[in-house]
């Protein structure tokens, strides 16, 4: 049972308190009777005669009285007592083949016995035992009666809510323990205030907002706002997750939804938090043939509670989801959800307050400087920051380090942006040589095509499912991309396939510029579609965005285009895609002896950093190679994740996505309260340094 079902006095806990006290008695009594009947004496006392024996006996007339016991049985007493065992016993008790006979009978009355009769005892514990089955089903009967009372007609209580009432005692999670998101405290603070003034913003006309939904990436911090919400608000704090309003029976979503806000106007004013309500919000409609739909009667319960016939004055629904683009309009209207806070991947200053935040619990380095690590872990969440935090921890302790070192956060910051080291993966010649000529083509073109990102690292150790890669650095954060720049990076990502095939010849080229093809392509095609950077297709958005496919609106609102659009579309996208490819062949025949001496330097070193790279690029020779990996200096920081393709053939690998993906907007930070972002301002990971 729910802390919010324990607070809430009613039949069921009555009955169970009257319950507790009858079994408590009823045992009570039936222990005295259990002592009773193992160590009272019973009835059948005294010597056992056989039927031969009790012949014997009766013939030799020594038997005074008989008492006969459902025709079946004979106890007596006799005249001259008998030694059994070394007692001497004068009763006794004997059963016989039959039942009795009247010779029998006659042989008593010839031998002057006293004859009694008298049906046999049934002992105590007995006539319990016979009648326990019908107590039990009583009681379980009683017990079903009285739960669908208290349960409101809903059997075995699946109508009740689960949600649970946050305590005064839990351990409370303040505006303190969270950075990063400073607009978002502020509108919830608001709330906050509103809870516990309401009459500094009623006198002035305003109106108890009905609900908040967070909006934002995963690991943003959404549920922590929530958690902190809580712990400021002083208020009850109803927290459910958005799944445990879907149950196996048909109708308990609804059920739920109404017996939680039952429970939220018993507790008014007060805050109720739904955790990826997505769960029960989606757009209704979006089941393909009719019948009963389970999620929808939920939904329909939900609009009607926020804002509905019945007014809910003084609950606050609080919300959070990361597929805003999938609810209903009906859900997302003022009236019920007035506020939509985004919660968006920190900046800067954020990244560094919430590195603040995780680093409170570890005994950190006089030469730690948190802004550095902020600066060089750009679009990372704070929950990437969190990670970051326990893995240079985790490597700290496993150095067997007293304190945590700039150099353990260098290496955990590698290890979740670009992937963990594979010092076990051992290539051969050939495939080294071939990934240090596909990564040097991606450095000198980072380094030579003006305004791109400073290249940052280049390797060719395997980390996480990649054999080498080429990370660049943001100078500073990114809001939106011009179309110069999309076009070097289009040409970057050639820099490996023209690499290869400057120093292998075009038969040798490999799987490995795969990735790079894919992500280019998908570059382009946004730029020709998306961005009107192309002159002959104009500034038409052409086709659908990258969303998934939402059953029962997108088949519905999907937009076609004509043949002739779709080849206009694909001509230029091969056009951009050509013109990057012919002009990074040029550049690197350019450059070629530039291009030789990093391939060299990484065969030899197998990972350049940012002041090894530009000491190559001024023509000066390399320090000294050292034992150990020094820290990267503050400016150099960061890392992008790398530049991958298929594995084969000792081809790079792409790795799992770590890094900003400027212009590949997920659903996740599409703006509710107006059409999707169309541009780089929508930020999410992708899997390339240099792929937005």
């Amino acid at each position: 049972m729910s802390d919010s079902e324990q607070n809430r006095p009613d039949s069921g806990s009555r009955f169970s308190r009257l319950s507790r006290t009858a079994s408590f008695w009823i045992l009570l009594a039936l222990v005295p009777l259990l002592f009773f009947q193992i160590f009272s004496p019973g009835g059948n006392a005294g010597v056992e005669l056989t039927y031969t024996e009790l012949r014997e006996q009766l013939a030799s007339g020594n038997i005074r009285e008989v008492t006969i016991v459902d025709s079946r049985s004979v106890e007596g007493e006799l005249r001259t007592p008998v030694n059994r065992d070394g007692e001497d016993m004068s009763r006794f008790v004997s059963m016989l083949p039959g039942e009795i006979t009247d010779g029998l009978l006659d042989e008593f009355q010839a031998r002057n016995v006293v004859i009694r009769a008298r049906p046999a005892r049934v002992p105590v514990m007995e006539r319990v035992f016979a009648f326990l089955p019908w107590i039990l089903m009583a009681g379980i009967w009683i017990w079903f009666v009285r739960s669908l009372q208290s349960g409101g007609n809903r059997a075995f209580q699946f109508g009740r809510s689960k949600a649970k009432l946050i305590s005064p005692d839990t351990p409370k999670v303040t505006f303190e323990d969270v950075a990063g998101a400073d607009e978002a405290k502020e509108e919830l603070q608001e709330v906050i205030e509103f809870l516990k003034d309401p009459q500094r913003f009623v006198r002035l006309g305003g109106r108890l907002p009905k609900g908040v939904l967070l909006v934002g990436p995963p690991g943003t911090g959404k549920t922590l706002l929530a958690r902190a919400v809580a712990g400021e608000a002083a208020r009850p704090f109803f927290q459910m997750s958005g799944s445990d309003f879907v149950e196996m029976f048909v109708g308990v979503g609804a059920s739920r939804v109404r017996d939680l806000f039952e429970q939220g106007k018993s507790h008014a004013p007060c805050i109720i938090f739904v955790d990826e309500i997505d769960a029960v919000g989606r757009h209704r409609g979006a089941g393909l043939g009719g019948g009963h739909d389970e999620r929808e009667q939920t939904l329909n319960a939900l609009l009607v509670e926020m804002d509905g016939f019945e007014s809910n004055d003084g609950v606050i629904l609080l919300a959070a989801t990361n597929r805003p683009d999938v609810l209903d309009p009906a859900l997302l209207r003022p009236g019920r959800f007035d506020r939509q806070v985004v919660v968006d991947s920190p900046d800067i200053k954020g990244r560094e307050g919430i590195l603040g935040v995780h680093a409170r619990k570890l005994p950190l380095a006089e030469d730690v400087d948190l802004s550095v690590i902020a600066r060089g872990t750009p679009g990372l969440s704070g929950a990437d920051l969190a990670n970051v935090c326990n893995e240079a921890a985790l490597i700290a302790a496993r150095d067997g380090a007293d304190r945590v070192a700039m150099a353990h956060f260098e290496k955990a910051k590698d290890k979740v942006m670009l992937g963990a080291e594979r010092k076990s993966l051992v290539l051969t010649e050939s495939e080294r040589e071939l990934t240090a000529y596909h990564e040097a083509g991606h450095a000198v073109l980072g380094l030579r095509i003006p305004g791109l990102d400073p290249v940052h690292k280049v390797t060719i150790v395997p980390r996480g499912r990649a054999l080498g890669l080429t990370a660049s650095l943001p100078e500073e954060d990114r809001h939106s991309y011009t179309k110069d720049w999309l076009e070097g990076q289009l040409v970057m990502l050639f820099g490996g396939r023209v690499a290869e095939e400057m120093r292998f010849g075009p038969t040798k080229v490999t799987t490995g510029a795969g990735n790079d093809i894919e992500r280019a392509t998908s570059m382009a095609r946004r730029m020709v579609t998306r961005f009107g950077m192309s002159e002959r297709v104009g500034l038409m958005a052409v086709g659908d965005s990258e969303q998934e496919i939402f059953l029962g609106r997108e088949l519905v609102q999907r937009r076609e285009i004509s043949e002739h659009t779709a080849e206009l579309v694909d001509s230029e996208v091969k056009r951009l895609l050509d013109s990057a490819h012919d002009r990074a062949r040029v550049l690197l025949e350019e450059h070629k002896e530039l291009l030789e001496t990093i391939a060299e330097a990484l065969l030899e070193r197998e990972t350049l950093g940012r002041r090894e790279i530009e000491l190559i690029e001024q023509g000066e020779p390399l320090p000294p190679m050292s034992r150990e990996e020094p820290p990267i200096p503050g400016e150099e920081n960061g890392s992008e994740p790398p530049e991958t393709g298929e594995p084969l053939e000792g081809a790079t690998q792409p790795i799992a996505g770590s890094t900003p993906d400027p212009l590949r907007e997920p659903e996740e930070a599409v703006p509710v309260s107006s059409a999707p972002v169309d541009g780089p301002a929508a930020r999410t990971r992708g899997s390339h340094a240099n792929d937005p």
